[in-house]
């Protein structure tokens, strides 16, 4: 796991432009956006089924053949977007993807997907052209497929609530920007700020009414009015006061049982890229499963055949379980991944 530190110590060659304003979007950049994100899904799938073969998949249970069709899914979605802006198409970066196995593979894929989730659908309010936004939804809800279903293979909950949350442009490329490091100096300039980290010391199997400890880099400057910490879950964003550096109770108000965003915002009203401080952080709310319900596994679970607990062991078709579950495996993966964000948020914050 030391190793995804060190390889994310290039990101200070990030070579995306950034313009430090509030931006102006026009249905191109959305598109432009849209496909970098995409280059970087595409590049991270592609490489991961090249590092690791089908005999890894099988050995946790996986079925490789699933992955594969993602990856397709994903390639589907860059030519889509290049064929839409031609010989102007942003061209794919170079990219460093922590993962050494294919439980750490799983990990990092479900927190990508699930930002890519967020990035279309904070998109969608500034798409103008009806036909880009009915394929902007066409590849969105394919996403929302993809990370509901990792999800579950790595034993935590397909969804996170009702609704899902919507990032802002600068709040999503602070997020995947951790994996980029360089790209061409012809593509063209994001409307895009970095935004400094925000660490949380407790990311994972987090509750509502849990303290939960907060911080920023050193040379954070806030300014001189009030600092809030924004939980976003959903369309309701949920506010509480923060103080540098110090902890903060989250709200009972978030009922999630997955994914949370945090961001530190000068408003206690709204969410906008242009009050952001810091962040996001990346939070995993506790799992909720039932007692003996099937999840986790991309094998079994046909009638008669076994599936697998919460916990990654065999349900039997008489309901007993044996087997020594993978879901420990997931949880400390998954972990691992919130915690190569919060390092390369660090590193980008330096940018």
């Amino acid at each position: 796991m030391l190793s995804f530190s060190s390889a994310l110590l290039a990101l200070a060659a990030c070579a995306i432009t950034v313009v430090h304003s509030a931006p102006t979007v026009t249905d191109d950049d959305i598109l432009q956006y849209a496909l970098t994100l995409e280059h970087l899904e595409s590049a991270f799938y592609s490489g991961a089924l090249e590092k690791l073969k089908a005999s890894d998949f099988a050995a946790g249970g996986e079925q490789h053949a699933l992955f594969e069709q993602i990856a397709g899914h994903e390639a589907a979605h860059v030519s889509l977007l290049q064929t839409v802006l031609g010989d102007k198409a942003t061209k794919a970066c170079n990219y460093s993807f922590p993962y050494t196995d294919v439980q750490s593979f799983k990990a990092l894929a479900q927190v990508l997907e699930g930002v890519g989730v967020t990035a279309y659908l904070g998109a969608a309010q500034y798409i103008t052209n009806p036909a880009y936004l009915t394929a902007a939804g066409a590849i969105l809800t394919t996403e929302a497929r993809h990370a509901a279903w990792l999800a579950s293979t790595n034993s935590k909950d397909p969804w996170s609530g009702p609704y899902d949350t919507p990032l802002g442009f600068s709040q999503v490329y602070s997020l995947a920007a951790g994996f980029i490091t360089g790209c061409p100096e012809s593509n063209p300039k994001l409307p895009v700020t970095a935004f400094p980290a925000l660490t949380a010391a407790n990311s994972t199997d987090l509750k509502s009414g849990q303290s939960l400890t907060l911080t920023v880099p050193g040379d954070f400057k806030a300014g001189n009015g009030s600092v809030y910490v924004a939980f976003l879950n959903g369309l309701t964003p949920i506010f509480v006061p923060y103080t540098t550096n110090q902890s903060v109770t989250i709200p009972s108000g978030i009922n999630a049982t997955g994914t949370v965003y945090a961001v530190l915002t000068s408003s206690n009203a709204t969410v906008t890229d242009e009050n952001t401080l810091a962040g996001p952080a990346i939070l995993m709310f506790n799992p909720q499963y039932p007692s003996g319900v099937v999840t986790g596994s991309s094998t079994g679970g046909g009638s008669g055949m076994p599936g697998t607990d919460g916990n990654g062991n065999t349900i039997n078709s008489d309901g007993s379980t044996t087997g020594s579950g993978t879901g420990a495996a997931s949880s400390v993966a998954l972990s691992s991944t919130i915690v190569v964000f919060t390092v390369a948020l660090t590193f980008l914050a330096l940018v």
